[in-house]
């Protein structure tokens, strides 16, 4: 559900990018918009869903690829 809540809180802030669950249980994400609206999903992804549980949050910053349309759950293997 935490890659879900973080899609649609993407989407209602109008960024693009994938969220996706890593291979050792992490969730990545890969945002792309601008600066308020990026430290609009941290603060967001932070608080979380009521029942999800966060232990860390690591953050970096590139620029963006222009590569998405939408906001996406990607299935990585």
């Amino acid at each position: 559900m935490f890659r879900d809540f973080i899609q649609r809180n993407a989407r209602a802030i109008g960024l693009v990018g994938q969220v996706w669950n890593g291979t050792d249980g992490t969730v990545m994400v890969v945002a792309e918009g601008e600066d308020a609206d990026i430290t609009e999903l941290l603060t967001r992804i932070k608080k979380g869903p009521p029942l999800a549980r966060m232990d860390d949050m690591a953050v970096a910053y590139a620029e963006a690829t222009g590569e998405f349309g939408g906001f996406h759950i990607a299935i990585k293997k």
